[in-house]
């Protein structure tokens, strides 16, 4: 019997406990071996990435738990270090009939997220420098979406840090990965992720405010919205760092194992969540009564192609496609909630600066008129310069020579208004 071999194996350990410690913690790239005294056996379960790889064969499972040995993997301590592991892993914890490695998924899914994350960082970096160089596209929704952008950037950010120290080298030590720093990088991660959801939340609470308050004072709101967005994480972050520390401070922070201490972050991602889906229900509902008023004008198809085109604008923005696997419990689809979360929602923040920078009309008409501007300008300038080449050497300075491209700029988009101008 499997209790009996445990009791055996305790007894057999207790014999050793003066003995020295020989074979040190080791990282084997999937499991963490714990110290061990000369002629100890250790066995470890199998790790959680093959329970990901069995999801599919649940009956073979099942039947090979009746196995004392089934799940469990071993290391025998000698005088020259560890030995050797028996069974292997793919021996007793892959069950996959096409005999896919787990090791393969997951370097799959991380190749993924790493495009998607960085098609994100540059498109919302280039979105940002559009927003913050246009003085006309300053107005408080814009500025929502500036700090929007600015949760993904810091998100993509810290999704590659997070990366670099946890798995930059394979054959890092991950069983002794505990250092300040480490942990330092896993409260910066979880902040951005924290605060990118409750962004996406203000998004949703100021859009649907929009809709519904007749008389909406926005600077005020903003001020609040800025306090939740970069306030509530840094709160929520702060308790889950101290609580870590004083109840649970192993290893780099990166495994949640106190399910009580994990809900300080998780309950307010879910609630977020649950909250800017009420909302986005909410709003499709004003729209449907704002489409069929017969101020707007139109027929049945035209509408709800108008419904189904502002509700595909607001999935992203929302984040609604988290709702997916947002109350489903973590052990369940482990394959499908990475490949969805990880893998697609990595591009979010790419659809969002398409959606809401590069294909807004705001934002084309004026990238549109500060190239007619610098186009006309550089033209007076060349034009200038060949007619007139003692210009520069006649005391004219700079200064000058700008008002005087300005002013002929004017006058032609003046003389242009009055011919588009029909003559009454």
């Amino acid at each position: 019997m499997c209790r009996e071999r445990q009791t055996m194996i305790f007894f057999y350990n207790m014999i050793f406990l003066f003995i020295p410690l020989v074979c040190q913690w080791m990282w084997d790239n999937l499991t963490c071996w714990q110290p061990a005294k000369i002629g100890q056996v250790i066995w470890m379960p199998c790790p959680e990435l093959f329970e990901v790889m069995n999801e599919e064969n649940d009956g073979e499972y099942m039947n090979n738990t009746l196995n004392c040995e089934f799940g469990k993997v071993s290391r025998n301590c000698t005088e020259d270090g560890w030995s050797e592991m028996f069974p292997h892993y793919v021996d007793v914890c892959l069950f996959n009939e096409n005999g896919t490695s787990p090791d393969m998924y997951y370097v799959t899914v991380k190749a993924l997220y790493t495009v998607g994350y960085s098609t994100s960082l540059v498109s919302l970096t280039t979105a940002m420098v559009i927003l913050c160089r246009f003085r006309k596209l300053h107005c408080t929704r814009n500025f929502i979406h500036m700090n929007l952008f600015v949760s993904f950037i810091l998100r993509a950010f810290s999704v590659f840090i997070k990366d670099g120290i946890l798995y930059a080298e394979e054959e890092s030590n991950h069983c002794f990965i505990h250092t300040v720093e480490c942990k330092a990088v896993m409260v910066f991660f979880h902040y951005c992720v924290l605060s990118n959801y409750f962004w996406l939340f203000i998004e949703g609470l100021y859009l649907f405010t929009l809709l519904v308050e007749t008389f909406f004072p926005e600077k005020r709101y903003f001020y609040w919205y800025t306090i939740i967005g970069w306030g509530t994480p840094t709160i929520c972050v702060a308790v889950w760092a101290v609580l870590r520390a004083h109840f649970d401070n192993i290893g780099c922070w990166d495994i949640n194992d106190n399910a009580a201490i994990w809900w300080v972050i998780k309950g307010p991602v879910l609630a977020s969540i649950m909250i800017n889906f009420i909302l986005f229900i909410g709003i499709i509902i004003i729209l449907v009564q704002k489409l069929q008023s017969p101020d707007i004008g139109g027929n049945e198809s035209s509408i709800y192609l108008r419904l189904a085109r502002s509700t595909l604008l607001l999935i992203p923005l929302f984040g609604i496609h988290y709702t997916v696997f947002a109350f489903t419990p973590e052990d369940i689809s482990k394959r499908e909630r990475l490949v969805f979360e990880l893998g697609l929602g990595s591009f979010q923040g790419f659809v969002v600066a398409v959606l809401y920078c590069f294909l807004n009309g705001e934002v084309q008409s004026e990238i549109k008129r500060k190239w007619r501007s610098w186009t006309v300008n550089r033209y007076f300038a060349v034009d200038i310069k060949h007619r007139h080449p003692s210009l520069a050497s006649s005391g004219v300075n700079g200064g000058t020579q700008l008002s005087i491209l300005s002013k002929s700029s004017s006058q032609i988009r003046m003389s242009s208004l009055q011919a588009e101008t029909p003559a009454t």
